[in-house]
């Protein structure tokens, strides 16, 4: 009987300690209950557009450079030369094209050519742009 109180003595206070560090731990750790905080972690992930507004992707700031353009789009093919493209500012690569003449270079690059897809992957991008992306491989040949 002695051992079972000692046991039960043991758990109570045991679980009171537990319980008082548990207490101590979440009151330390209380969230920001003010409204400016509530509403910014519930405020919504993204914006709903209706028809006819325009959204942020739509606005720009101006045509992308050839940089850009190369080292958003152009760079995981024409860096190593992934399958026979032509490496940047590697003149024997770009030799037998330029040959062909920019308008052809530039139509591959438009439209696709044996694995290169349309556009270079770059779905918004201008003609001018891809033609700019084209320039600034070639510039250093």
């Amino acid at each position: 009987m002695k051992v079972m109180n000692s046991f039960f003595v043991k758990s109570v206070l045991g679980t009171i300690s537990m319980l008082f560090a548990l207490s101590i731990s979440a009151s330390s750790v209380q969230d920001d209950m003010s409204r400016e905080a509530i509403a910014e972690r519930i405020k919504p992930a993204g914006k709903h557009y209706v028809a006819g507004e325009s959204s942020a992707a739509e606005e720009s700031s101006g045509p992308r450079s050839g940089q850009q353009v190369y080292d958003k789009f152009c760079t995981a093919c024409h860096t190593s030369g992934v399958m026979g493209a032509p490496k940047i500012n590697e003149a024997s690569d770009w030799k037998e094209r330029l040959d062909q003449g920019m308008e052809t270079v530039l139509k591959h690059a438009v439209e696709g050519y044996n694995a290169m897809p349309p556009m270079g992957t770059c779905s918004d991008c201008s003609e001018d742009e891809i033609q700019a992306a084209i320039d600034y491989m070639i510039e250093d040949i």
